[in-house]
Order: structure tokens, then sequence, then C-alpha cells
């Protein structure tokens, strides 16, 4: 075999072992979102179950709150998880992230309603999404870094890019047992009744499976090279000798994760209570917009690798202050589902700048040994403040009767982003992916 040869056979082997890592950590990632976001996905059906009100609203009011206290104790998860990877490796704190993740997913599932157990049925709840809350703090650091660190250096932002087509994914495969369970299986009584159990008995079986396909991920080169070096601090006292990064990280994540939560979490609840359409139809605006949103993905993240990272934010910062407004104001006076569609995939059209490249922007952030945490930390934290908190702060407003407020919230939030955009370096050509220190 000629040396010619040798080296085509050694990089094909490579790259079948980038590709097999990144479809394992992606795989786990689809699950781990799934499970959270079928919450979101079936809260119109399970809401009277657990908070009993004759206005819908309230009810939905209700889960949102709910769905942000999921979100407040990611910080927490992001500085657990982000520990574990930092100081024992990627791949078990992959593995115990959806191990939990299954266990929030199984309390929901067996948890009687409101009507059998009174008050304890919504705290049960909120048990269950605060130890989801837990599991995906941790999961998004550690999959970020994982991501990144398998990837070829010079596709970064194409492989790390797959972390939001799975996370996009676990949402449509949220939605697609929602169209199945809505048109095949049962009927809406059913599904009301009890049939919105049958998605967490799904995400938790399939969270089983992910956490065995992790057990047997190869762990980053990176970390391995890192981890022979003198043994480190506590990873939060780490984490304070790069102020300025976690500074970027928090105000780069500001307006992107508003904008995500947006356009994916809230649109159902928007979509079927302020536009008006019919939950089916709903069911497939929303899904379709998804299928859209995950192909912009991985198109953004290696246009990235070409032009560069800081182009890709400044585009969406600036579209997403001056269009955010205009979007959801037509969007909410429209009553056609075509319209609706390209609506919010215009809206994906920039908020795809963020979201495709977030990950890897943060990563070349950091050293290897502080980067989990330095991703998970401070990113789970905005995302608490801002992410989270959407949807609530979106019905908040339309409770009080101005709705539109929320626009300009929206807009705002993103327009702040922007400014960090425009002061942070460009992380492709000036990345800390290199250092282990």
């Amino acid at each position: 075999m000629t040396d010619t040869a040798i080296d085509t056979h050694i990089h094909l082997d490579d790259a079948k072992r980038r590709i097999k890592a990144i479809f394992i950590g992606s795989v786990g990632n689809l699950v781990e979102w799934y499970d959270f976001y079928a919450y979101t996905a079936f809260a119109l059906y399970f809401a009277p179950a657990f908070f009993p009100s004759t206005d819908p609203v309230v009810q939905q009011l209700n889960a949102a709150t709910l769905f942000a206290a999921g979100f407040i104790v990611r910080p927490l998860g992001g500085w657990l998880f982000g520990h574990l990877a930092d100081r024992y490796g990627r791949r078990v704190s992959l593995t115990v992230s959806v191990i939990m993740m299954c266990v929030g997913s199984l309390i929901i599932a067996v948890t009687p309603t409101y009507a059998t157990i009174g008050f304890a049925a919504p705290v049960m709840l909120g048990l269950a999404r605060i130890i989801e809350g837990l599991s995906l703090g941790g999961e998004y650091g550690a999959s970020a870094t994982y991501l990144t660190e398998v990837a070829d250096p010079n596709h970064r932002g194409f492989y790390s890019s797959f972390q939001y087509v799975t996370l996009i994914g676990g949402q449509l495969t949220a939605i697609l047992v929602l169209l199945l369970l809505q048109n095949v299986f049962l009927t809406h009584e059913q599904l009301v009744a009890w049939g919105w159990r049958i998605p967490f008995v799904i995400g938790a079986c399939l969270a089983i499976v992910a956490a065995f396909m992790r057990r047997h991920m190869h762990e980053t080169e990176a970390f391995l090279e890192a981890s022979k070096g003198p043994k480190r601090t506590s990873s939060l006292r780490g984490l304070l000798n790069y102020p300025r990064e976690v500074a970027i990280v928090v105000g780069l994540t500001a307006g992107g994760t508003a904008a995500f939560y947006t356009f994916t979490t809230y649109m159902q609840t928007f979509v079927r209570q302020t536009v008006g359409l019919d939950d089916l139809t709903t069911t497939y605006v929303i899904a379709a917009s998804l299928i859209f949103a995950a192909l912009l993905q991985p198109l953004y993240g290696a246009l990235s690798d070409r032009v560069g990272r800081k182009p890709l934010l400044i585009f969406f910062g600036i579209a997403g202050t001056l269009l955010t407004v205009p979007i959801l104001t037509t969007l909410a006076g429209t009553k056609s589902p075509f319209m609706a569609f390209l609506l919010i995939s215009g809206a994906w059209i920039f908020t795809a700048c963020y979201t495709s490249i977030n990950a890897v922007v943060k990563a070349e952030l950091f050293p290897t040994s502080i980067r989990a945490t330095g991703i998970a930390v401070p990113y789970a934290v905005t995302v608490s403040i801002f992410g989270g908190t959407a949807p609530v702060i979106a019905l908040w407003f339309k409770q009080q009767g101005h709705e539109q407020w929320f626009y300009y919230y929206l807009s705002g939030v993103i327009f702040v982003s922007l400014l960090v955009y425009a002061s942070m370096r460009d992380t492709k050509h000036d990345s800390a992916m290199h250092r282990h220190d």
C-alpha cells in the first residue's frame, strides 16, 4: 500500500470516528430535548388536569410558570455537569444527564391529577421539571463541548451546528408524537383524560436507549490531553479567571435564547390562542417551521467556517432588532396557516444565524480545562432569565391586554446582544480551542 493510500485510509477512519461520535452525541441530545419539549407540546392537554380553572389562559400561564421553573435550576445543573465534564470527562457527564432526564419524564408520566391528590399534583409536576432542568442545564454545556472537540478544526461550525439540529429535532419528534396521537390513535377527550401521559413514557424509554449508547462514547482527545496536566481547581473558581469570556457568553446568549424560545416553545400557544388556528393546523404549522429551521442549521454552520462567526451574529442582531415587531404583529393579524408558516420561517432566517453557531462560539472562548463549565454556567443563567421566562412574559402581557408589548421586549433584548456581537472578537480567527490551562 502506498503512502498516499495509507494517508487516505487513516483520513477516512478518522472521519468515520468523528461522524460516529457526533451521531451518538447528537442522538442523546435529541432525546433529552424531546423529553423537555413534550411538556410544551402537550401542555394544552394536561394543564386542566393539574391546574383547574375556567380560564384557559390562566391554565397555560400556570403551566408556563412550571416550564420556567425548569430553567431556574439550569445554572445549578450547568455547574454540576460542567464540573463533571471538566473533571471526569465529557462522556460521564453526558451519560448521567440523560439518565436524570429519564427520571423526570417518568415522574410526569405517573403523577396523579389534581382531582386525585389535590395540590400535590402540581408539586410533583414541578419536581419533575426541576429534575429535567438540572439535566438540561448540564446537557447543553457538555454536548456543545463534546461536539466541538471531536470536530475537524476546519469544520467546527458545521459539526457543532448539529447540536441545534437535534435540539430542534427533539421538538419535532414531540410534535410528531402529538400528531399521531391527535389524528390516528386517540380522540381529543382521550388525550385530555390520559393520552398526554404517553409521550413521557416514550421519552423515558428513549432516554434509557440514549444512556446505553453514551456509555460507549469515545472521550475527546482534548480532554484526555488536558487531564494529563496538573490537578485543577474548582470549576467555579477557575471560571473567575475568565470574567470577560463569561460576560460575552451572557451578552451573546440573551437575545438569541429569547428569540429561540419565542419561535419554538411559545409559538405553539401563540398560533393557537392569538392567531386562532385549531389544534391540528397549529401543529402542522409549527412542525413545518421547525423542519425549515433544522435545515438551516448546518448551512449556516458551514458558512461560519468560511466567513467567520461574527458576521452571522451581527446579521441576527440587526435583523432581529428591526424585524421582530413587524413579523409578530403581522402574524397576530393573519388567519392563513400558510402565511403563519412563512412569517415564522422568516423569523428563522435570522434566528438560525445565532442558533447554528452559538455553541462553537462559546467553546472557542474557553480553554479545555474549564470549557464545559464556561459554556454551561453563564449560558444557563442567561437562558433562565431570558429564555425560559419568554412564554411567561408573553402570556402575562397577553393577560394584561397588551400582548404587543412583548414584541418590543424581544426586539430590545436582541438589540442588547447586537451591541455585544459588534464589540466581540471573531472566535473562528482567535480561538482558545488549543489551550488546556
